[in-house]
């Protein structure tokens, strides 16, 4: 294989490779932007900072956790930011016996929706509980805030059952 270089940019060159000329060009998936977050995710993301979750009132009352700026029934803008939590419920979860390194704790753990308490909907986070033997649809978690927290989803670093 080889490339064609000129001293703007690489170029597509074709090689031979013995079935035929294969065009090859270098391929960069990039977002040279930044999206900033509005009043509804800014809303939410400044609660994480804080330590405190909030959601956001739907159209037919129900609270959406994490926040919409639009209801999802209706398509209306959503306004009325409603504080929730922190600690919730377990609606369904997963174990996962041999964490990746990207996930957000190094030992076994479960993932699952959470519904804080106050919420109609459930929001994924991560479950430090130990073994899959203490986890249970049903299950009431607290949330593990981080010790440095900065307006991100990692500020609520993990949840864990709330009797411990």
């Amino acid at each position: 294989m080889r490339t064609c270089s000129s001293s703007r940019a690489t170029l597509p060159c074709v090689a031979e490779t013995g079935h035929g000329d294969v065009l090859i060009a270098p391929l960069v998936i990039e977002y040279p932007f930044k999206r900033t977050t509005g009043p509804v995710v800014g809303a939410f993301m400044t609660g994480l900072r804080e330590g405190i979750l909030v959601g956001i009132k739907g159209a037919d009352g129900r609270v959406l956790v994490p926040p919409t700026e639009y209801d999802p029934l209706t398509g209306e803008d959503l306004t009325e930011m409603v504080e929730v939590g922190p600690a919730g419920t377990v609606t369904t979860w997963a174990w996962v016996r041999s964490p990746m390194p990207k996930h957000p704790l190094d030992r076994p753990f479960a993932w699952a929706l959470i519904r804080p308490d106050g919420a109609d909907t459930a929001m994924l986070g991560a479950i430090d509980a130990g073994s899959p033997d203490a986890m249970r649809t049903g299950l009431r978690v607290e949330p593990v805030w981080a010790d440095e927290r900065e307006g991100l989803i990692g500020d609520l670093a993990h949840w864990r059952p709330a009797d411990v």
